[in-house]
């Protein structure tokens, strides 16, 4: 089969990518690597969970980078002499790194494939974590964290597409919220070692998921829809039947892709004006918007700054504290993966949604009501209490579905032709939004804690509507009719 054959205006498909340099001459590199790999992978789910078990290790430090701030406060300021406002600095660097990575990201992705934009991103991170780990002032200290930032956004962006690219349409949900669900494995690890090891340690550690992602990405197979869309044939359909298992039958599947990439080259050029069809800013619109609503709904601010609510509750030990609640974010995940492809993605967003628009509001409501009560009352304690459990439940009701969803979805619903530049966008519009809310949270929490909630409250629950007005159902349905449903 090539592409020749069932591109109706008879263009080789390939022929617009073979200058571009050796990195796409890697048919029989490629094939070997999938030989050796199919040695080891015999099922096509079990290939595809292994698949997804090693690019999981880039939301894992992800997580990481996100986490390893909280814990290492005390000891950086007091080890390098910084102020807190140099510290907020190192912080906040990770995300404008990200925002570079992010804008990066989908171009890398495009030109070198999924594998090699996750192998490109891990290098600067264990070139960061490093810098920290020796630092002697603050220069090395931002350095590195620009650089973990950097890899990070490459990542954000990277590992979702890759895992719906590679997935059956039956597991996509499930394997898509991996992503998330690494991610709060990171966060927890770096709250649960900082509580033994110091920042220099700590950030040593950090260097372990890329240094386990760098050779694991040599025994799984390139994307088969990126290689379809590089002209690659025979490296396609190999790479798709390792992931789906060599007793299977994977003709049909072999032909929507290649129908989808055909149709997709056809127009090489997008230009603003075909941005006006709904084919194009309906999913542009539902990506960037469940991203960017993701986190103007507060929850990187509120957990960053969770300590002072936990001081209000009583509990003396904030770190600890802090430790169990990333727990709990992890098993929150956990159940959120179970559920994506029994649930439906749409389902689980309303229902996550709403609960963070309740917890949002008894929290907000705990903290007007503590500004009036006296100190030495019993009620106040009660109201600690509360707004303790409105956190809990806070982190639980994100991590059922806010948290993870808006990556599977963007993921699924962008059309092939502007997914690298949209993936880029929505991507970058996330880190912004981001850096935002952790830049300004702590304003708002010293303006008004009651305050601060209520804005929250106002935000996710204008998620809910969005959600409920223009987010579609993608459970069970390939990328392809996805993406043509637009049409």
């Amino acid at each position: 089969m090539s592409f020749r054959d069932d591109n109706e205006d008879g263009r080789d498909l390939r022929k617009p990518f073979l200058h571009t340099g050796s990195w796409y001459k890697m048919g029989s590199r490629q094939s070997s690597i999938m030989s050796s790999s199919a040695q080891i992978l015999r099922d096509g789910s079990i290939s595809v969970v292994f698949c997804v078990l090693i690019v999981a290790l880039g939301p894992i430090q992800f997580g990481f980078t996100c986490g390893y701030s909280s814990p290492t406060q005390d000891g950086i300021i007091n080890d390098l002499n910084l102020s807190i406002s140099e510290f907020s600095m190192f912080g906040s660097l990770a995300n404008v790194g990200a925002m570079v990575g992010a804008i990066a990201s989908g171009q890398i992705a495009e030109y070198i494939g999924r594998k090699g934009s996750l192998m490109i991103a891990a290098i600067p991170n264990i070139i960061g974590w490093l810098a920290i780990s020796f630092s002697k002032d603050s220069s090395f200290l931002f350095m590195g964290r620009l650089l973990e930032g950097f890899g990070v956004g490459v990542i954000s962006y990277t590992v979702p597409v890759y895992i719906a690219e590679i997935s059956p349409q039956n597991m996509r949900g499930s394997l898509g919220s991996v992503n998330q669900l690494s991610v709060t494995i990171g966060i927890f690890l770096a709250y649960f070692l900082g509580l033994f090891v110091n920042w220099r340690v700590l950030a040593v550690l950090g260097i372990l998921p890329c240094t386990i992602l760098i050779p694991g990405l040599f025994f799984i197979p390139e994307s088969p829809r990126w290689l379809a869309k590089m002209g690659m044939t025979e490296d396609f359909e190999a790479s798709l039947q390792v992931l789906r298992g060599f007793d299977t039958d994977i003709s049909i599947e072999v032909n929507e892709i290649k129908r989808s990439v055909a149709s997709s080259t056809r127009r090489t050029t997008i230009r603003f004006a075909h941005l006006k069809r709904k084919r194009y800013w309906f999913p542009l619109m539902v990506g960037i918007g469940l991203l960017v609503l993701q986190q103007l709904t507060g929850i990187n601010g509120v957990l960053f700054y969770s300590s002072t609510i936990f001081k209000s509750a009583g509990i003396s030990s904030s770190n600890a504290a802090t430790c169990g609640l990333g727990l709990v974010q992890v098993i929150s995940t956990g159940v959120n993966t179970w559920l994506m492809d029994r649930a439906g993605r749409r389902l689980l967003l309303l229902i996550s949604s709403s609960g963070m628009t309740v917890s949002m509001l008894l929290v907000a409501v705990a903290f007007y009501l503590e500004g009036i009560v006296s100190e030495d009352s019993r009620l106040y304690s009660i109201l600690g209490i509360l707004s303790l459990v409105g956190l809990v439940l806070l982190v639980i009701s994100f991590s059922l579905g806010v948290g993870a969803i808006p990556w599977v979805i963007m993921s699924e619903i962008l059309p092939v032709n502007i997914k690298s530049l949209a993936g880029s966008v929505a991507t970058l519009a996330n880190w912004l939004a981001s850096w935002i809310v952790t830049m300004t949270a702590n304003l708002l929490l010293t303006w008004s804690k009651g305050g601060t909630f209520t804005i929250y409250t106002i935000v996710t629950a204008f998620t809910v509507a969005f959600v409920s007005l223009w987010v579609p159902e993608t459970k069970g349905r390939s990328l392809e009719e996805i993406q043509s449903s637009f049409r």
